[in-house]
């Protein structure tokens, strides 16, 4: 997977490149980052990449041609050429989702535009743009952060960039539910609070069973939305019951 970004600020992208499982996954070749700042596109001594909106108005906006130039740029450089896919970080996109992030991984190259300001020049999002996505229903100064999100949701996609396979399908959202709750040594803390029991048992279909059953419950009572887009079996609805029936005391 070939991740390309025009920003302004390539040095944030410090953070997704040196760090963690991304910066594992860049070491061992699994994903590429290409960084292009649009002022290097710019024909003018003050490389001016913003300009005052037509019409009026507050702020600034980022000019067409360097973007444009940025953009094709990051095409003749990446993997997929020409159908390297565009994806401009918006408040106005299709929100991220788990979904969102399965499909992008199908793509050789993807190519993140990141605005300032008030935004960009429609002109160029209706030339070059393929896809917006959004983060979430807020404003950020810049879509440098939105673009770190969506490149590690993607990129734990990407296959062996985690360590183990079964990480990225038992991570929440993968199914639909929440992920079930986790425990690690001491089996007991000095306040007394106990690892539950059956996670001790080695029973491996009974520890299974609880975290699905905990995966249900947890979205039951954290994300129903979730919960009302699933097709429910009737082993999971007992299962869901059960765990709704414990929590009340009945």
């Amino acid at each position: 997977m070939n991740f390309s970004v025009i920003t302004l600020f390539p040095e944030m992208f410090g953070v997704f490149s040196e760090y963690g499982v991304t910066g594992r996954a860049l070491q061992k070749n699994f994903i590429s980052l290409s960084l292009y700042n649009p002022r290097s596109f710019t024909t003018d001594n003050y490389q001016t990449i913003d300009d005052r909106p037509f019409g009026g108005g507050p702020g600034m906006l980022m000019m067409y041609e360097p973007l444009a130039k940025a953009v094709m740029q990051a095409k003749s450089d990446s993997m997929a050429g020409k159908e390297a896919k565009v994806i401009y970080l918006s408040p106005q996109g299709q929100p991220l989702t788990q979904e969102v992030a399965a499909s992008l991984v199908k793509e050789t190259s993807l190519i993140f535009v990141c605005g300032r300001y008030e935004g960009i020049d429609e002109r160029f999002i209706e030339e070059y743009v393929d896809q917006e996505i959004s983060i979430g229903d807020f404003v950020l100064s810049g879509g440098e952060l939105p673009a770190m999100t969506v490149m590690d949701a993607v990129s734990r996609l990407v296959p062996n960039v985690l360590g183990s396979a079964e990480s990225a399908v038992e991570d929440s959202f993968y199914s639909g539910l929440l992920d079930c709750p986790h425990y690690t040594r001491p089996a007991v803390l000095d306040s007394g609070q106990k690892v539950p029991d059956i996670l001790l048992s080695g029973h491996h279909a009974n520890i299974a069973e609880w975290r699905l059953q905990q995966r249900l419950g947890r979205t039951y009572e954290r994300r129903p939305d979730l919960l009302s887009r699933q097709c429910l079996s009737e082993k999971n609805k007992t299962l869901l019951n059960d765990y709704i029936q414990k929590k009340s005391g009945k």
